[in-house]
C-alpha cells in the first residue's frame, strides 16, 4: 500500500517536466528530505503513517513547492538550449565560409540580395553566439542576482528561438539565391543550418512553457 510520502511523490514527479537529470536530482532530494523529517517525526514519538503525513505537511503542498521547481528546472533548461545554441552557432563559419558553397561564391552576375544576407548573417551570428555566452553566465553565476533569476529563463527562450528562425530564413533564402542552387548546397543549409536550430527552438520551447507555468 502506498505511504503518504509515496502518493506525495508520484504527485510531485508527474507535475515537473524538464531536463532528466536535474529533474532527478530534484526529486532524489524532495525523499530524501521527507524520509529524514519522517524518521524525526518518528523519533519524537508518532507512528510511521503519522510521521509520514507530518513530514508532507512540514514539506508543503504540491501547489505551493511545484512552482519553485518549475523555475529551477526552467533554468536549467534554458542554459541546456543557450550552451546547444552556441555550439551550433560556432560552426557557423564553416558553413557560411565564402567561395565554400556555390551559393556564397563570387557569381558571373552579382546579388546584391545574396551580398546583404551574408553580410547580415554574419552580425547576427557574432551577436547570437554572445548572447549564448551572456545566457550561460546569466543561468549559473547569474543567479544569484533576483532580478537575472526572474527573467533569464524567458528571456534566453525568446532570444533562442528568434535568432534561430531568422538564422534559419536567411540560409534558406541564400541557398535559393544563388546564381547557381544546388541541391548539396540547400542539403548544407538543411543538415548544418536549420535543423540544429530546430532542435534548439524546441529546446527553448520547453524552457519558456516551464518558465510560464
Amino acid at each position: 500500500m502506498s505511504t503518504s510520502v509515496d502518493d506525495y511523490m508520484v504527485g510531485l514527479t508527474k507535475a515537473l517536466p524538464g531536463p532528466r537529470r536535474k529533474r532527478a536530482d530534484l526529486l532524489a532530494e524532495a525523499r530524501d528530505h521527507l524520509i529524514d523529517a519522517t524518521e524525526a517525526f518518528e523519533a519524537d514519538g508518532l507512528d510511521r503513517d503519522s510521521a509520514e503525513r507530518a513530514a508532507v505537511a512540514d514539506f508543503g503542498s504540491l501547489h505551493e513547492v511545484v512552482p519553485g521547481y518549475r523555475a529551477e528546472l526552467a533554468v536549467s533548461q534554458s542554459r541546456r538550449t543557450a550552451t546547444l545554441l552556441f555550439l551550433v552557432l560556432i560552426v557557423q563559419p564553416i558553413v557560411w565560409q565564402e567561395g565554400a558553397w556555390s551559393w556564397n561564391q563570387d557569381a558571373v552576375q552579382e546579388s546584391a540580395l545574396n551580398d546583404f544576407l551574408q553580410t547580415m548573417v554574419r552580425g547576427i551570428g557574432m551577436v547570437t553566439i554572445a548572447g549564448a555566452v551572456l545566457a550561460v553566465i546569466a543561468a549559473g553565476a547569474g543567479m544569484r542576482y533576483p532580478i537575472v533569476r526572474e527573467h533569464v529563463s524567458r528571456a534566453t527562450s525568446l532570444f533562442a528561438i528568434a535568432t534561430s528562425v531568422v538564422i534559419s530564413a536567411i540560409g534558406v533564402v541564400m541557398a535559393a539565391s544563388s546564381a547557381q542552387v544546388a541541391l548539396l548546397d540547400y542539403a548544407v543549409v538543411s543538415g548544418f543550418v536549420v535543423l540544429p536550430l530546430v532542435v534548439v527552438g524546441l529546446q527553448a520551447g520547453r524552457a519558456l512553457r516551464l518558465a510560464r507555468a
